[in-house]
């Protein structure tokens, strides 16, 4: 193939994006900041452009948006109008949408209002609130290339079935967002659409694989988002950018309709779930608009388990733990669980060291299962345009053994997964330990191109365990976070983590930590994770309309 066409190509994804930004939101270049200005969060109070409605709706959460709409003191219309407006701005600041769905959105949002009128109810617990959309969740009569050129042309021929139930629950959908090349990087770059940038520092990562959600969370382009994660792409992309994120338990949310290189893989499986910009609370409202519809009646392969409604008191034992005796975390992380472990024992919360078990031993697992066919279904798709190869997913492939595992080498694998998930049930029992309060990643964030080291997230995606992610409320500092000279590093992964850190580099990144419970215990984990939020996050005001 021509080496120039799979630019031709990836450029028929751009025209859709290009051709799909509402032009009556786009704000003149001379009027943004200039690419020197790192933090960005701020920008929409600060520019004059927002009106103090718009600004007010943009920084309500989920939860509160229903509540008002229900009041009849908002419309989805100008609710759905104002997130637009918010996505398209953070859009030309950080790179994050693949497509607008602008008319849409706003059609459905008069058919919600009009139907508001005419019955004095919602159509359901989520109503009117817009959300934004992981590319790669498959929508009717759209493209949906999971970042690579050889599907840029590929449509799909009805909508995911997890967006199915969303729309029945009154959901909007007016942005799609950006992913990385392969789908396997804890960064966000691909040939199409570009590199998305992280709202609070633009020489860092949103993170990946749902980095678009990241940053649509992060600037606040829609109060919820929906992302996937197969060894920490919903909970790294989440904080990284200042906000929420969680990974159920497999098999809990339906996944019929996302499109990924590599079908059928069940070793490791992937999960869908939500982010969100502003609570823990609006997670377990998308859980609970999901679930409460019996999904399973629809995709029989998931687990006919009802959502349970938790209220999580302090009667709990939190495991913090500080290290992953593979890798240790940077100043700002070990400073975040410290202020974490201190407002929960004020708090009146049994907290204990959580001593890591194996989980080295857990990596070699997941490293082996990831492509257990060498990748060669991945390279494929890349081969087939000739579009170049990133460095990360290059990176990401290096996991996987040269040649496919045989069928007896996955058997043996899956029978340690199976033994693994086991000593660790067993050892959190044992222990008298309900969670598990650690790290999301080495740093508070990734510099661009340097996210390489997945295993704070990968090992609850190898033991199946619910994990939440969400701030600390506390943000890289330069005086508190000084480089500790004297750490010698254990090994060649913990030297090279450990040489990445230096506080300027991380300047305004917010530091966040990750709550892991027990497997199919999704509801007490958020619930759980909901008390620890309130607990250490400093109040809040509410956005004012």
């Amino acid at each position: 193939m021509d080496p120039e066409s799979w630019q031709l190509q990836a450029r028929k994804g751009q025209d859709v994006l290009t051709n799909s930004i509402p032009k009556q939101y786009l704000v003149p270049s001379h009027q943004l900041p200039p690419p020197t200005q790192k933090n960005v969060v701020d920008f929409p109070r600060k520019s004059g452009l927002f009106t103090s409605k718009e600004l007010g709706i943009t920084e309500l959460s989920a939860s509160e948006l229903v509540q008002e709409m229900k009041a009849g003191r908002l419309l989805a219309e100008e609710v759905v109008k104002a997130f637009l407006k918010r996505a398209v701005v953070g859009h030309q600041l950080v790179n994050f949408a693949t497509e607008f769905m602008a008319e849409e959105a706003i059609a459905r949002a008069k058919e919600l209002d009009e139907y508001f009128r005419k019955t004095g109810k919602l159509v359901g617990p989520l109503h009117g609130v817009p959300i934004s959309v992981k590319e790669h969740i498959g929508m009717k009569d759209r493209i949906c290339n999971a970042a690579f050129v050889a599907w840029v042309e590929k449509t799909t021929d009805e909508d995911a079935i997890l967006l199915q139930y969303l729309h029945k629950a009154g959901a909007v959908f007016h942005v799609r967002t950006n992913q990385p090349q392969s789908l396997m990087h804890l960064c966000c770059s691909n040939n199409i659409t570009g590199t998305t940038l992280n709202p609070h520092n633009r020489t860092l990562t949103p993170g990946g694989s749902s980095g678009g959600e990241g940053a649509s969370m992060g600037f606040k382009c829609a109060p919820l988002g929906i992302g996937t994660d197969i060894g920490g792409s919903i909970r790294a992309p989440a904080v990284f950018c200042g906000g929420y994120g969680f990974r159920p338990t497999a098999m809990r949310n339906p996944a019929g309709g996302i499109k990924v290189p590599f079908p059928g893989q069940e070793s490791i499986r992937g999960v869908v779930g939500p982010m969100a910009s502003s609570s823990i609370e609006d997670l377990d409202l998308f859980q609970r608009a999901v679930v409460d519809q019996e999904p399973w009646d629809m995709e029989p392969s998931l687990t006919p388990l009802p959502w349970k409604r938790v209220k999580q008191d302090r009667n709990m034992t939190v495991g913090i733990m500080w290290d992953d005796g593979c890798v240790r975390p940077h100043p700002p992380v070990a400073r975040a669980l410290q202020h974490a472990k201190s407002k929960l024992q004020a708090a009146g919360i049994k907290v204990v060291d959580w001593e890591p078990y194996k989980h080295d031993h857990g990596w070699e697992i997941t490293a082996a299962l990831y492509f257990p066919d060498a990748a060669r279904s991945c390279l494929t798709l890349l081969e087939s345009t000739g579009e170049p190869i990133h460095r990360l997913t290059t990176w990401a492939f290096s996991y996987s053994r040269s040649t496919p595992l045989t069928i007896s080498e996955n058997w043996d694998l899956n029978e340690k997964r199976e033994i693994y998930r086991s000593e660790y049930h067993t050892l959190m029992k044992q222990k008298g330990v309900d969670f598990i309060l650690g790290p999301v990643y080495p740093g508070a964030a990734a510099v661009l191109g340097e996210s390489e080291y997945w295993n704070y997230t990968s090992i609850w995606n190898i033991l199946d365990h619910p994990a939440v992610s969400f701030p600390s409320g506390l943000f890289v500092d330069q005086n508190l976070d000084q480089v500790d000279r004297g750490y010698k590093p254990r090994n060649e992964v913990d030297e090279r983590e450990w040489k990445k850190y230096s506080p300027e580099r991380y300047t305004d990144a917010p530091i966040g930590l990750q709550l892991a419970g027990k497997r199919f215990k999704d509801e007490e984990t958020l619930a759980a994770a909901g008390l620890i939020s309130e607990i250490i996050l400093p109040k809040k005001e509410k956005a004012r309309i």
